[in-house]
C-alpha cells in the first residue's frame, strides 16, 4: 500500500521540498517507518483545481489513504503509527510534552516588534529547558532511540534558526550545547532523507 502525501513546494522552486515543517514532519515519519509513498508538491501561492476539489481548506499536508484525504500533521502521524506500528515512534508520556512551547514562543518573538516585551526571554527559556532535557537523556528527546517528538520538533528547530537569523540576525546560543549537538544530528537526517520515494508530480 502506498500513501499519497501533499506537500509545500519551495516558494519559486516548484519542484523543490518547500520550508513547512509540518510537511516535514510527515515525510520524516514515512521515511522513519520506512513506507513507500507518492510526494506531490504543491505550490501554495497557485494552487492546483485537482487539490482544492479533494481538498478544499487548502492546507498542507494532507494524505490521501483509503480514498480518503487527511489533512493535519497531528493526526496523520497518528494515522501512520496506527496503520505501521513497527519500529514504534510514540513517545512515552514522561517525554510527549517536551519542546512542545518553543514553535509558539518563536512565532511570538518573530512577530514582536518590542525588544523589551519578554518575547526572546520566553524562547531562550524555552531552548535551555530542551538543553537541560537532552544534557539528561539525549542524544533524542527520548535517549538512544528517535521518537515522534523528535520528529516534529526537528523540522521546527531547523526553521527558527534559519528563519530568525535571516529576519532578525539572531542565534541560538552558543552556550546551549546540547541542543546545537542535537541540531547536528536532527540536519544530517533531515538532509540523509531525499523525501522522493516513488516521486511523482501531479498533473
Amino acid at each position: 500500500m502506498t500513501f499519497e502525501v501533499c506537500v509545500k513546494a519551495a516558494v519559486g522552486a516548484p519542484d523543490v521540498l518547500g520550508d513547512c515543517p509540518f510537511s516535514q514532519r510527515v515525510l520524516l515519519t514515512l521515511e522513519e517507518k520506512k513506507v513507500p509513498y507518492k510526494m506531490h508538491l504543491i505550490n501554495v501561492s497557485e494552487k492546483p483545481q485537482w487539490f482544492l476539489e479533494v481538498n478544499p481548506e487548502g492546507k498542507v499536508p494532507v494524505i490521501k489513504f483509503d480514498d480518503k484525504c487527511i489533512p493535519d500533521s497531528d493526526v496523520i502521524v497518528g494515522l501512520i503509527e496506527e496503520k505501521y506500528p513497527n519500529p514504534p515512534l510514540s513517545p512515552p508520556p514522561e517525554v510527549a510534552s517536551v519542546g512542545s512551547k518553543i514553535f509558539p514562543s518563536f512565532v511570538k518573538f518573530l512577530k514582536s516588534k518590542d525588544p523589551n516585551d519578554g518575547s526572546e526571554q520566553a524562547l531562550l527559556d524555552e531552548l535551555k529547558a530542551l538543553d537541560e532535557h537532552l544534557k539528561a537523556h539525549g542524544p533524542y528527546v527520548n535517549g538512544e532511540n528517535i521518537c515522534a517528538v523528535d520528529l516534529s520538533l526537528a523540522p521546527k528547530l531547523f526553521h527558527l534558526d534559519v528563519v530568525l537569523e535571516h529576519f532578525k540576525g539572531w542565534k541560538v546560543p552558543e552556550s546551549l550545547t546540547h541542543v546545537h549537538k542535537y541540531m547536528k544530528i536532527i540536519d544530517r537526517k533531515l538532509k540523509d532523507c531525499t523525501f522522493h520515494t516513488d516521486f511523482e508530480t501531479a498533473t
